[in-house]
């Protein structure tokens, strides 16, 4: 079982690699043309993919693998107040769009995570942002409607929730990594 799921993790991402290269560079591009606008990233997502939101808000916050200055990224999965207020006045369907709502500005950037690409509360958050003249990414699996809401969609080429879920985390590193990139060119490595 061990041998077999690393199997498929790593067939996945040289799948990845064959498919998804330039929509996650696309990606990069479109925060970095962000972060250069003085605009910031917003990130969503439900169990794992808040805590994927998190992380790679906590990398673009603080540092990945550069010394540079903090980036402005901010993950809608953190403030219990605010989430447990709007999920008990009004919706757990509004606990994203409500925040994106008061966050978010034209030229700014959402990027859903959904591993289903059919998470409600997500797919709110990303019409939300579209009507304020936001970029909208989303980092998916096969299916679901996220997708048909983004300017760039990352669809890992799984139908696996726990592949998926792996192959976001490497795809997050990714956009870190391009996105530095991008920016800092000249800065030294730590």
């Amino acid at each position: 079982m061990v041998a077999r799921s690393l199997k498929e993790g790593a067939e996945l991402r040289l799948k990845m690699a064959e498919t998804m290269g330039e929509s996650i560079y696309a990606a990069a591009e479109a925060i970095a043309d962000a972060f250069k606008a003085g605009r910031k990233l917003l990130l969503f997502g439900n169990g794992g993919s808040a805590a994927d939101a998190q992380h790679i808000a906590a990398e673009f916050m603080n540092r990945f693998l550069i010394e540079r200055p903090p980036l402005p990224a901010i993950a809608l999965t953190t403030d219990t107040s605010v989430l447990t207020s709007i999920a008990n006045d009004y919706a757990f369907d509004e606990i994203f769009s409500k925040q994106v709502k008061a966050l978010g500005k034209k030229g700014d950037v959402a990027l859903g995570i959904t591993t289903s690409g059919s998470s409600t509360n997500v797919l709110k958050a990303l019409r939300a942002a579209k009507k304020l003249g936001m970029t909208t990414i989303t980092l998916t699996g096969e299916g679901g409607k996220a997708a048909a809401l983004s300017d760039i969609a990352l669809q890992v080429p799984s139908r696996s929730v726990p592949r998926i879920q792996e192959a976001h985390i490497v795809v997050g590193h990714l956009l870190c990594e391009l996105t530095d990139t991008l920016l800092f060119k000249d800065v030294g490595k730590r």
